[in-house]
C-alpha cells in the first residue's frame, strides 16, 4: 500500500488499485487492542497480588512481600494507563510523574518489611517460596506476552506497560534462586 494522503488519516491505494480509508479506524481499533491488553494485566496483577501477599506474610519472606507489592503497583500503572488512554497528551504528561511516585512504592515497602525480618531473622520456607516465586513468573510472562504485540500502540504508555512486565520476570528468576538457595542452605 501506498499513501496518498495525510498519514494514516486519508485515502490509500491498496495492492488492487481501489481505495479506502484508515486512521481514525485503525486508530481506534489499536487502542481498543491496547486498552483489552492493559485491562487483562491490570487484573493478572491484582490477582496475583492478593496469593504472594498472602504467601509473603505466612512464611515471613521480604522477597515475596516486596514482589507482592510491585504486583500491587503493577496493577495501579497498568489501571492508571487505561484511564489515560482517553486523556490528551497533556493530561497523558501528568499521568508520567504520578506513575514516577508510585514506583517508589515497592522500595519503601521492602526497606519497611526487610526492617521487620532483621528484628526476627527465621528463614523463609524455601518450597513455597519457590513455588511462589515460579507462579509470578508464569503471569509476568503471560503479561509481557499479552503487552508484547501493543507495545507500541498508545505511545509510550504501552511501551511502559510492557517494559514493566518484561523486568518482573528476570525478577521473579531470581525469587526462584533465593528458595532454591534458601532450600540448599537449610538443608546443608
Amino acid at each position: 500500500m501506498t499513501r496518498s494522503d495525510h498519514p494514516g488519516h486519508g485515502k490509500v491505494i491498496n495492492s488492487r488499485g481501489g481505495t479506502g480509508t484508515t486512521g481514525a479506524y485503525n486508530g481506534d481499533r489499536m487502542k481498543d487492542a491496547l486498552r483489552h491488553a492493559v485491562r487483562v494485566v491490570a487484573l493478572l496483577n491484582l490477582a496475583y497480588f492478593g496469593i504472594e501477599f498472602s504467601v509473603a506474610l505466612l512464611i515471613g519472606s521480604v522477597s515475596l512481600f516486596a514482589d507482592s507489592i510491585d504486583f500491587l503497583e503493577d496493577a495501579s500503572i497498568n489501571a492508571l494507563i487505561l484511564l489515560a488512554l482517553a486523556w490528551t497528551a497533556p493530561q497523558r504528561a501528568v499521568v508520567g510523574k504520578v506513575l514516577a511516585g508510585i514506583i517508589l512504592v515497592p522500595g519503601l515497602a521492602t526497606v519497611w518489611m526487610a526492617w521487620q525480618k532483621f528484628a526476627a531473622s527465621t528463614p523463609p520456607a524455601p518450597l513455597p517460596l519457590s513455588l511462589t516465586g515460579a507462579g509470578a513468573f508464569l503471569v509476568n510472562f503471560a503479561c509481557a506476552l499479552i503487552l508484547a504485540r501493543v507495545r507500541y500502540q498508545g505511545g509510550s504508555l504501552g511501551l511502559a506497560a510492557f517494559l514493566a512486565a518484561r523486568n518482573d520476570v528476570v525478577a521473579n528468576g531470581a525469587i526462584i534462586l533465593a528458595g532454591l538457595v534458601t532450600a540448599y542452605t537449610v538443608s546443608a
